[in-house]
């Protein structure tokens, strides 16, 4: 009982500790070019996270004590702090292209884009892309210099993929950057269906910026995944003292595939058969005129709708948000379907000593996937034969059939058949959440104690079917299935955080320590039975943890000379004990020049600022959480081994290096952040160099030297370097027209420092890069000296018309013979240099703003022409085969796979989206603002490169499932 009291006690010490009388200010907070009350402006108790928000007519209302300092901000406005000496306050706010005092999230606190002395870029949501914003990535693409997101593939609902300076810190092992959304780093692990990306399951309007830490002084607090960037998401939250809020906005969207391969029409076709084929195969062919294209591709229709409901009181706000989105994918029986629902919620407790906030956010989402054999199908099968038999056998589709009626073996099979007779559905439901109590430690001002509390949780539900009636299912009376998968990860953080200000010294201090735990589970389980009885079932249940110690200083003297220092220790469950722990330093240093006496009266420059940074991160995303350990895994029903009568399941071995330890990165970086005009021009440029150790990479070890064949482990080490430069410029800003314009452009380079298991300068290196055409070919190398991914080719001679001739290549190394020793190293996938260009304007009440991005020096190897552009595949297996007609520019006869007239030129500029807008403004007596937009999509692509695309994810064109262009109209209400 004495021991209750006692607590009690203290929890009403503390509470009590800084009470004081406080009084409600109120008033307005207005434009000073228009004199327009600003809606949105925040007002917040300086110190503390106590704040306010204006409403439509720009009044506020926050409790505060005489005395205190009261910061308001807003986008676009110079943040001004007044103090409070009465209980009425208008303030005037004029507007500031560039906000230094605005605060950035850099993981476990924040600093301001003055103070920050990393590599570190932040969009907003007033800078994000429109369109058809499945997954937030697409939001910032082309936005963020040293940021490259590859759009996702048309399947609806896929995620796109994330590169921070190239994503090059790594061979095999994970390239994506940490993701890290609202203080829990998720799970970014692969999972069948829907959730295999964090990023797919957030509803993209519930977005409110982003953080990219760039650089490894930056991103180093993060430790052992830190090697490939961090992307820090905020959603939106509540605001205290905020009126009622509600917004609510739909659009309607149709895609259609933006290009189509090039194959021979029905009338070349037939005119190809005739001219090379034998009698056979000529009385195959058949009387229609089908573009099997044309009848697997379709108009893609979209919705997406959503509501939020937002209020603040004194001491709580909250947030609900709604979303249901639904999109057809541009090939036939594909379709994604999400439902979301998102709470935030704060509550301040002991006179705003406490703030407990909690978030909470669910996706429940229906993935349809086509099958993706229909569109390697739509190329190769026959033009002349209709789509529909005529009889019933195999659903009634046209098919390639032996004498006595059943389907040809190994024959193409009808797309269309492939796609209404084969279904795979994934269910997915996904919640990531934390609660996190925010406590100011009242016996020393400045000293906080945090703890977060976080989770991420996905299921996967998904289910197989193919028919037994169709050409695909005959052999083994069709099949169903399921399959199904489980993350869990959970989250434990605990900080203190300082921050006080040395008047004597003009000196800022900011100090975190802390302590991090996270737990990951993961299982898998499929089970498949087709129609003659056969069983396969399998399961897979996984775990492991990470343990962190971590600590960040930053010091600021005389608002010029800035000093960060960070470190973290990290002990991971995926490695042997002896390489289980990984200690991860970080320093910067800035001086701000234009806060130096000789430039602070400037007024052409108002910023200018030289950073210098350096720090080691780690990657610890390896694939397997047993990697250091033999695993052994039951056989299946069907490799049972006999004793005697009875017989036994095998136990299988797996391989494993119990030296396998993560990869570590030391990145080094210099920028120079700059502003003119009043940051009216403002921008920033840094150069970066980055060697990467013990790189992970497969590997075939010597013949019994493990139980594996290929074994995934330490193999070498990787430099990458580059250069960005982003400026954005406030071109016109006048009171009825305003026009803003940004720039970026980086220039990336890596290359293979070091391999372990090939020390032979003339060995062609670690093969890598299957392609179709053959068995087991691979056009790519990890070669030392070169860049990673490399082709690795024959050098094509051509005739005096520029043609290739088929089968003649270059000697390189001049023996008389031409094999596989002279295959030579020939470009790489990887884009020298990258490209963004973004444009707002705003006229009255209209507005037009688009995005375009490039990439140069990017190649890519043209695998569908490779493999389906020679005269060879016309016939093949007893059935007439279409081929492309990049045939009729080679003449090819046979298969030229290695050629280097197949790695072609692939950079490109890329619209990604166009935007018009009007905006009607306090309508329904002041009470709605309402805003309608049209959008183009993925508008055009120029390219000298022959495929469908240029934007290749691995360099290696083959069966792309097309990108759509999307139109779409719709509107936004804000209540």
């Amino acid at each position: 009982m004495k021991t209750k009291q006692t607590i009690i006690a203290c929890i009403l010490f503390f509470a009590l500790f800084g009470l004081s009388a406080q009084i409600t200010v109120t008033g307005s907070v207005s434009d000073e070019v228009t004199g327009d009350p600003i809606f949105g402006a925040n007002v917040l108790l300086k110190g503390t996270s106590v704040g306010a928000t204006t409403d439509l007519d720009g009044n506020f209302q926050i409790q505060a004590n005489q005395g205190d300092i009261l910061v308001f901000s807003y986008i676009g406005f110079t943040t001004q702090e007044i103090e409070v000496v009465s209980s009425v306050l208008n303030v005037v706010m004029s507007e500031s292209q560039n906000q230094l005092d605005e605060v950035v999230i850099i993981g476990y606190g924040s600093t301001t884009v003055k103070d920050a002395t990393g590599a570190i870029e932040k969009v907003d949501a007033e800078e994000f892309n429109g369109g058809v914003i499945v997954s937030p990535e697409q939001l910032i693409s082309g936005k963020t210099a040293g940021v490259n997101i590859i759009p996702p593939s048309g399947q609806p609902g896929q995620a796109g993929t994330i590169r921070v300076r190239g994503g090059t810190s790594s061979l095999n092992a994970n390239n994506s950057p940490l993701i890290v959304i609202d203080g829990v780093p998720v799970d970014q692990n692969n999972t069948p269906g829907s959730a295999s990306t964090p990023l797919n399951s957030i509803n993209p309007n519930d977005i409110e910026s982003f953080v990219v830490l760039k650089d490894a002084s930056a991103a180093a607090i993060y430790g052992s995944r830190a090697s490939a960037g961090v992307i820090l998401i905020t959603t939106k939250s509540g605001k205290l003292n905020a009126p009622l809020e509600v917004t609510f906005g739909s659009y309607a969207s149709i895609g259609s595939t933006a290009n189509r391969s090039d194959v021979l029409s029905a009338e070349q076709f037939r005119a190809a058969i005739n001219a090379t084929g034998t009698p056979e195969q000529i009385a195959l062919l058949g009387n229609a005129n089908t573009d099997w294209q044309d009848q697997i591709f379709q108009g893609a229709f979209g919705t997406d709708t959503n509501l939020a409901i937002s209020k603040g009181y004194d001491s709580s706000s909250y947030r609900l948000s709604l979303g249901y989105l639904n999109q057809e994918g541009v090939l036939k029986t594909s379709e994604f379907e999400r439902l979301n629902a998102a709470l935030t919620f704060r509550q301040n407790l002991f006179d705003n000593s406490l703030k407990v906030d909690l978030n909470i956010r669910g996706a429940f989402t229906t993935d349809d996937f086509a099958n993706n054999s229909a569109l390697r199908s739509a190329l190769e099968f026959d033009p002349t034969f209709p789509v529909f038999s005529g009889s019933d056998l195999y659903g009634g589709y046209s098919e390639w059939l032996q004498d006595d009626g059943t389907p040809l073996a190994l024959a193409a099979l009808n797309p269309l058949g492939l796609l209404r007779q084969n279904f795979n559905t994934a269910d997915t439901e996904r919640f990531i959440g934390n609660v996190k109590f925010d406590y100011d430690i009242p016996f020393l001002k400045g000293l906080k104690a945090n703890l977060i509390l976080g989770f991420d949780y996905s299921k996967v539900d998904g289910e197989t079917r193919t028919l037994a009636t169709s050409a695909g299912g005959f052999l083994n009376g069709g099949s169903e299935g399921t399959y199904g998968s489980l993350r869990r990860s959970t989250l434990a953080d605990f900080y203190l955080n300082y921050m006080t200000e040395l008047e004597k010294m003009d000196s800022k201090i900011d100090l975190t320590v802390g302590h991090s735990y996270q737990d990951f589970y993961r299982e898998n389980q499929s089970f498949n039975l087709t129609g003659l009885g056969a069983i396969s079932e399998t399961e897979f249940a996984t775990q492991n943890s990470l343990i962190s110690y971590f600590a960040r200083f930053n010091y600021v003297l005389k608002s010029k000379y800035l000093l960060t220092l960070s470190y973290r220790r990290d002990g991971s469950s995926r490695f042997a004990r002896e390489n289980r722990w990984g200690n991860f330093l970080s320093g910067a240093l800035a001086w701000s020049i234009s806060e130096e006496d000789f430039l602070k009266d400037s007024k052409t420059i108002s910023n200018l600022k030289l950073r210098l940074g350096y720090g080691e991160t780690g990657q610890q995303e390896i694939g397997s959480d047993f990697g250091f350990l033999p695993v052994f895994t039951p056989g299946q029903d069907d490799f049972r081994y006999q004793f005697g009568n009875e017989f036994f399941n095998t136990l299988r071995p797996s391989g494993f290096d119990s030296d396998i330890k993560w990869e570590e990165s030391s990145t080094y970086n210099i920028g120079l952040d700059f502003g003119f005009l009043e940051n009216k021009i403002a921008g920033s440029i840094d150069y970066f160099t980055r060697s990467t150790s013990d790189v992970l990479s497969t590997i075939s070890p010597p013949a019994g030297s493990n139980l594996t064949n290929i074994l995934f482990t330490n193999i070498g080490d990787l430099e990458s370097s580059g250069i960005e430069f982003s400026l954005e410029t406030d071109i016109v800003r006048k009171e009825q027209f305003n026009w803003n314009f940004g720039f970026n452009v980086t220039y990336l380079d890596n290359e293979i420092k070091k391999l372990n298991s090939v020390d032979d300068p003339n060995s062609p290196g670690i093969a890598t890069g299957p392609i179709s055409g053959g068995t087991g070919n691979n056009i790519q190398t990890q070669k030392v000296g070169e860049p990673q991914n490399s082709f690795l080719v024959f050098e094509q001679v051509y005739d005096e018309n520029g043609r290739p001739i088929e089968g003649e290549y270059v000697d390189i190394n001049g023996d008389g013979t031409v094999d596989s020793a002279d295959r030579r190293i020939y470009k790489n996938p990887n884009a020298d240099v990258l490209l963004g260009f973004s444009s707002y304007t705003n006229y009255k009440n209209w507005d037009l703003n688009f995005t375009l991005r490039g990439s140069l020096g990017n190649y890519a190897y043209n695998n569908n022409d490779s493999s389906l552009g020679v005269a060879s595949e016309l016939n093949r297996l007893n059935s007439n085969r279409n081929i492309l007609a990049s045939y009729l520019d080679t003449n090819f006869q046979t298969l030229q796979l290695f050629s280097d007239y197949y790695v072609q030129d692939a950079s490109f500029l890329r619209m990604d989206n166009i935007t018009l807008g009007y905006n009607f403004d306090n309508i329904l007596n002041g009470k709605v603002d309402l805003r309608l937009y049209t959008t183009a999509q993925n508008v055009f692509v120029i390219t000298g490169y022959d495929g469908l695309d240029p934007e290749i994810n691995n360099g290696i064109d083959n069966n792309l499932f097309p990108r759509p262009r999307t139109f779409l109209f719709g509107f936004n209400a804000n209540f």
